[in-house]
């Protein structure tokens, strides 16, 4: 055998061009001869993963080679974020995905995107102060798709930690924390987006205050908690108002002695959620401003049908309907155990502060 015929490269190449060109089987096939050649070239098992998941529907396979592709090569910090986004998109819960980047920490600190993932997944599991401690350590540089993540997760840290101090009725302790989450520092490297009304952390100021027994300024919190649009609507790009935020609203305005107009809040979450439950949902147009590494295909028409039973379930704990709310939202994260918003709301703190 010369040596053309012997180097793993030869149809590796051509593979990559055929991919390009959306010819996908042919890429397979020059990939397997790829992979064959060299089973320790672990950018062929990384492409391999892509053409099984996205193109042949089998997502077991795919995690296979892309487990295979990053253990051929621990320091590929591209290959480890892209190994944790198939992760998710398969329901490893988060404690498995902390601990799998928690193993690979060197790698994962190379790269803003890996810290904002395991921040995330530490946000989840409900290690709030190990979240804030990391952000508030690390400079975080801006990257497209990246719009908010890290001051997501900022807010969140601190409204866990506030939470649970107010649920073990430590309102003197959870106040500076809520002050804390309307001021980005500057290591975050990003500022508030345009339009955020921050209703999350009003409404909890509220009852924070409310509890310490300064009715004025509970008042004043509740106001402002009140405040944007009570329209639900889909959860497609980075900057869509976040649906839990109408929740708070609503809980602002029942707050507030605004009864009617809360319960038509409520209302309003339940029947966008029947109404758009079953909507076929595509993207057909290039788009930079979704909230996801898109190298894996999502499928937007279960990811819909999550967002609604959702908006069904927050609706629901508005309504007081407590097991018709508790049953969506379970279903919510059995199927996405990374949906921060779910996972928020069916943690008992959470139900404390609502009811």
């Amino acid at each position: 055998m010369n040596r053309n015929q012997a180097d793993d490269r030869a149809p590796y190449y051509p593979g990559c061009l055929f991919y390009d060109k959306r010819r996908y089987e042919d890429a397979q096939r020059l990939w397997e001869l790829s992979a064959q050649l060299d089973a320790n070239f672990p950018t062929v098992w990384r492409n391999l993963s892509l053409v099984y998941y996205n193109q042949c529907g089998e997502p077991q396979k795919a995690r296979e080679t892309l487990e295979r592709a990053f253990a051929l090569d621990v320091a590929d910090a591209r290959v480890l974020l892209e190994l944790d986004q198939l992760y998710k998109k398969l329901g490893v819960a988060p404690s498995e995905r902390l601990e799998h980047l928690r193993t690979h920490e060197d790698t994962m600190l190379q790269r803003d995107d890996l810290c904002a993932e395991f921040i995330t997944s530490l946000n989840l599991t409900g290690r709030f102060e190990e979240a804030h401690t990391m952000l508030m350590q690390r400079h975080f540089h801006p990257w497209e798709g990246g719009e908010s993540k890290v001051t997501k997760q900022y807010i969140c840290a601190l409204l866990g930690m506030a939470r649970h101090a107010l649920a073990e009725n430590r309102p003197d302790e959870a106040l500076p924390l809520l002050h804390q989450a309307l001021i980005f520092p500057h290591n975050l490297g990003e500022g508030k987006l345009e339009g955020q009304k921050d209703n999350d952390i009003y409404y909890l100021l509220g009852v924070c205050l409310s509890r310490m027994g300064d009715e004025a300024a509970a008042h004043s919190a509740f106001e402002k908690a009140a405040e944007g649009d009570s329209t639900p609507a889909g959860a497609m790009y980075y900057n869509d108002q976040p649906a839990d935020m109408i929740l708070y609203r609503s809980l602002a305005q029942q707050a507030l002695g605004h009864h009617n107009e809360a319960l038509k809040c409520f209302h309003q979450l339940v029947d966008y959620g029947e109404t758009h439950l079953f909507d076929e949902v595509r993207i057909d147009y290039f788009a930079v401003s979704l909230p996801e590494l898109q190298l894996f295909e999502e499928d937007l028409t279960k990811r819909n049908q999550l967002h609604c039973r959702f908006l069904i379930g927050l609706g629901c704990l508005g309504l007081g309907e407590t097991t018709r709310a508790e049953q969506e939202l379970a279903y919510v994260v059995e199927n996405d155990p990374a949906h921060t918003g779910a996972v928020w709301m069916t943690h008992r703190e959470s139900k404390v502060l609502i009811d």
